[in-house]
């Protein structure tokens, strides 16, 4: 964390850290998320002397409704037994060895 962070930015920076980890994310890149996300809300609350425009342009993650290193995969949001089911009422093959996304983009979601 930069000097002077206050202590909201350095639980926030725990928090993700920890979360990026129980996720499966190495210490490293762990580290690397929350500095980089705690480094953009300081942006866009104007607590860093200079940013970028980028980084103080658009929705925050939280704005967006998304969580911490938010989720890319598919599926609206459905889980991945809810897509397997669905795909097992539909009859498509393969479907026990799909992971989400290919079993989201089997039933065109």
């Amino acid at each position: 964390m930069p000097a002077g962070s206050s202590s909201k930015r350095e639980h926030q920076y725990e928090h993700i850290q920890d979360s990026a980890e129980g996720r499966g994310a190495s210490e490293r890149r762990a580290k690397e998320m929350a500095a980089r996300t705690v480094n953009k809300e300081r942006a866009r609350s104007g607590e860093t002397k200079s940013a970028s425009s980028g980084s103080t342009k658009g929705k925050s993650p939280s704005q967006r409704g998304e969580r911490s290193g938010g989720s890319r995969s598919g599926g609206s949001g459905r889980t991945r037994e809810q897509l397997y089911e669905e795909a097992k009422k539909k009859g498509i093959e393969g479907r026990s060895t799909m992971n989400k996304d290919q079993l989201a983009r089997a039933l065109g979601h």
